[in-house]
């Protein structure tokens, strides 16, 4: 039996491995505030390339950064009914405003009046804003967007899949026309769609959520559901069509061309740290972190394989020498540790390329590597010149192969029913996405299927509006 890089395998305990994977890669821990995790810097650099990249492609649709109070008026949220109901037993509150000394050590002191909410989402004050910076049809289309951090108590946390503190981005568009708005929150479920697939090489069902799965307050809300490699659906994003809901709660109004004075329609999107956790269970094998080149912290890992000291500054100075030839997220690990032990750290944190440099590299001027992705099976040698100038198209290549693995993996688990007898035999032999007939939506005698197997709705697909989604999801 092969010797895995990890102690638990992904066939043996998913669950744990999945934990294994977060802890020997150093992504995340969880915090001493329960609930809550501690993004590590490994893992927060994935967050940042994961930032960076979305923020350019927003930015390149005329939306704007803001930021707005973490604290949010109780009365705000009690403006829309649904919007409040949906989130009440998720919020945190705030009722006191400072802390005295007592004999039992420090309490509460101060009790406000009317207490706040730590944000579980910003609609309703981002909506208070508008409501101030909207008067024309000139000021229209409005587009902002905010990257924060937001709570809602979870009982049952997991890292990066569920916790009650976790960052995001939020944007919130206002338009002139319901037509401008449905069509704005589609075109940012694209958006998503593309950083998913050319950034963490995922692929994923783009569809509708139903009625009773949608955001509350919303029109219509849109997903990418995406395929984790033990059959269960992980939502990767969403985009919600918003109608005049929030904008009727928040009194955003415009003036038109002909001077009447109108509600304006609203739509909001977002993706959250839980894409880390998409990103882990999707590419991740028994070894650890699999990263997909565009992402990762670092696209090339450089261990310098010294045994004679009076080696070590030529070795040094030729990984230095290879760093700067490529030129891109390249690091060199010099530390203390033996060169077996850093090639596995290496491998269990998921460096797309790592390169062991020693005296044979040194004076042939070649590169010894190991390709992530295909573990043991992608060791090559060759010149560094060779190396250099396939560089880039290598890197392109690794992704498109990690990807189009996602994509087969997906449809390779989508299996179709048309009877209730079909779902459950499905059901009983496997963790999978099924494809049903749409008519089944609130149908009695699925809902009973699907709540002995722990079944949700997933999404009408847009490629095919008269079928509906189910699985079991985190």
């Amino acid at each position: 039996m092969p010797k895995n890089a990890l102690n638990i395998t992904r066939e043996k305990n998913f669950s744990e491995w999945y934990q294994e994977v977060i802890s020997r890669a150093e992504l995340a821990d969880n915090s001493v505030v329960r609930g809550c995790m501690v993004i590590r810097p490994y893992g927060y650099s994935i967050w940042e390339n994961i930032r960076n990249t979305l923020d350019k492609q927003i930015k390149n649709l005329g939306v704007q950064n803001a930021y707005f109070p973490l604290l949010i008026p109780l009365e705000f949220l009690e403006k829309e009914a649904e919007h409040i109901d949906g989130f009440a037993k998720e919020c945190a509150v705030v009722t006191h405003h400072r802390l005295k000394q007592t004999d039992k050590g420090l309490e509460p002191d101060g009790k406000l009046e009317k207490p706040y909410i730590i944000r579980p989402t910003s609609e309703t004050i981002i909506g208070e804003s508008f409501s101030n910076w909207i008067n024309s049809y000139r000021d229209l289309p409005m587009k902002i967007n905010q990257w924060a951090n937001v709570v809602r108590w979870e009982m049952r946390p997991r890292l990066f899949l569920r916790t009650s503190e976790f960052l995001w981005q939020e944007g919130h568009n206002v338009f002139a026309t319901q037509e401008e708005a449905k069509e704005d929150a589609q075109k940012m479920l694209n958006v998503y769609k593309d950083l998913m697939e050319n950034l963490l090489a995922i692929s994923g069902i783009p569809g509708q959520k139903t009625e009773d799965e949608k955001f509350p307050g919303a029109d219509s809300t849109y997903t990418i559901e995406s395929m984790m490699q033990d059959g269960k659906a992980l939502q990767s994003c969403t985009s919600h069509d918003l109608g005049q809901h929030f904008t009727k709660a928040s009194n955003i109004k415009f003036t038109d061309a002909d001077t009447k004075e109108q509600f304006a329609y609203s739509n909001s999107w977002g993706i959250t740290t839980r894409l880390i956790g998409s990103l882990i269970m999707s590419h991740s094998d028994d070894d650890g972190l699999v990263l997909p080149p565009y992402v990762a912290p670092y696209k090339v890992v450089i261990i310098p394989v010294i045994h004679d000291e009076s080696q070590k500054s030529d070795i040094l100075k030729y990984c230095q020498d290879i760093k700067n030839r490529i030129g891109d997220n390249v690091y060199i690990d010099d530390s203390y540790k033996k060169t077996p032990d850093k090639k596995w750290d290496w491998v269990r944190k998921g460096a797309p390329i790592i390169m062991e440099i020693g005296k044979r590299e040194l004076e042939e001027e070649k590169v010894y590597y190991m390709i992530r992705y295909l573990g043991q099976d992608g060791k090559k040698s060759e010149s560094l010149n060779e190396f250099v100038s396939n560089y880039k198209d290598l890197l392109k290549s690794i992704h498109n192969k990690m990807l189009e693995k996602n994509k087969k993996h997906l449809e390779q688990s989508i299996k179709t029913a048309e009877t209730l007898m079909e779902i459950e035999n499905i059901f009983k032999k496997q963790t999978c996405f099924i494809s049903i007939p749409a008519k089944f939506w609130n149908n009695k005698h699925l809902e009973d299927i699907m709540e002995k197997y722990k079944v949700s709705y997933r999404c009408y697909p847009f490629d095919d509006k008269e079928r509906l989604i189910i699985a079991k999801s985190y």
